[in-house]
Order: C-alpha cells, then structure tokens, then sequence
C-alpha cells in the first residue's frame, strides 16, 4: 500500500505560502498538516485559523488539522466550516471532557475524526476511543515545537497500536521526527502515513518534487 506523505505547514516559509502550497501540491505531497496550537494545552503559538483558511483556498489536496487547544469543542465550529467533507481534525483526549461529544461533531459534520496521542499517554486510557476514529495521530516527539528529538520508547506504542488497527478499522500516521530509517522501518509494518517537517521535507534547497520523489523511492 503506497503510504501517504504530508507536509507539515507549521515548517514552511511564511513570506511566501501561496508558492509554498502551490509547489508541494505540484511535487506531489498527498494532504496539508496544519497544526493549531493555542499557547495552554501546549507552551507555544503555531498556526492559526486564517492559515487555514489561505491553505485551504490554495489547493484541493486534503487537510489534516491537528488541533493541539484546551476544550476543543468550544471552537472545534470554527474549524469545521472552514473545512471541506473529508478533511481530518484530530483531537488530543486528554484535552477535552468528553472526547468523543468532539468526535461526534467531527463525524456529523462529514469530516474525519482523528486523535492525537502525546508520548506520555498510554494507549490503554484512549482504547475506547479507537472505535470510532479513523486516524490515529502518534507523537514521537512531545507537541508543541518542530525540531525536536525522537523519543524512543514510542516505538513499543506502535507495536500495540499495529495489530489494533486492522481489528478496529483506523489508519495510523507519524508525526514528529520523521526521518528516513523511520518510514523504512514503520512503513512496512502498516503505519500508513508520515507528517514530514524540517527532518526530511523542508529547508533542504532542493524541489520539493525531487525530494518527495526520493522519500517515496524509501518504502520500496
């Protein structure tokens, strides 16, 4: 199965997006990862709801919001009208009361439901949840800040994860410190999608279609 690689936004050059977009799009990068930090649920500010909106008018490509705030649905509204049916929002549990209401709301509105699961969270405490999501967003780095170091002990949370995802029917993605011995060793396992960031994707002087073309030559 050809794994999907998507473009981590929060990496890309903001004095010039729409060129940004446009030429990932060209390249051949498959969904937009947007990730909307509000400063609480993580010490940082990343992209914001006008980003989203920019992106979204750039390209018909799929979104994939990854919404890292407090009480996601007191806003979760704001993201789904700006959305098209398809799309993704993921959703952090433990950000949240009553998780699946948001997840609800995701779903009724024609949207993927996702959720994100931190470094420290225990696939056991979000067990329910995995039956009625889609996608399964696994951090490999604490969220908040682009750059950082993988943290090895998530590679036993994708163990449990794999053989859970072909008996309750959700894709799993990467995110976080995406690098290339991680997509040859977790691509064939069954993890169907990788957000690419600075590791592998941007900043590195070169098309964006020559370097997506090599970062897919990497699964076969």
């Amino acid at each position: 199965m050809k794994i999907e690689l998507l473009a981590s936004m929060m990496c890309a050059d903001y004095r010039n997006l729409e060129r940004e977009v446009k030429e990932l799009d060209a390249g051949g990068i498959d969904s937009f990862h947007i990730d909307i930090m509000d400063g609480r649920y993580v010490p940082n500010y990343a992209m914001s709801l006008n980003d989203l909106k920019c992106i979204r008018s750039l390209t018909k490509k799929p979104m994939d919001v990854h919404l890292m705030v407090e009480h996601p649905i007191n806003t979760i509204d704001l993201f789904i009208r700006n959305l098209n049916p398809g799309d993704t929002i993921y959703i952090h549990p433990e950000a949240e009361y009553h998780p699946s209401t948001t997840l609800q709301k995701i779903i009724d509105a024609g949207l993927c439901p996702g959720i994100a699961i931190n470094p420290g969270t225990s696939v056991e405490t979000v067990y329910e949840m995995l039956r009625i999501v889609k996608k399964v967003l696994v951090m490999s780095v604490n969220p908040g800040n682009a750059s950082q170091m993988f943290l090895p002990y998530v590679g036993k949370k994708y163990d449990k994860l794999l053989p859970m995802c072909r008996e309750m029917n959700f894709q799993i993605y990467w995110d976080g410190a995406c690098s290339a011995d991680k997509i040859k060793k977790y691509a064939p396992r069954g993890v169907r999608g990788f957000v690419l960031g600075t590791t592998l994707l941007f900043g590195k002087n070169a098309p964006y279609g020559e370097t997506l073309k090599k970062i897919r030559e990497m699964e076969t």
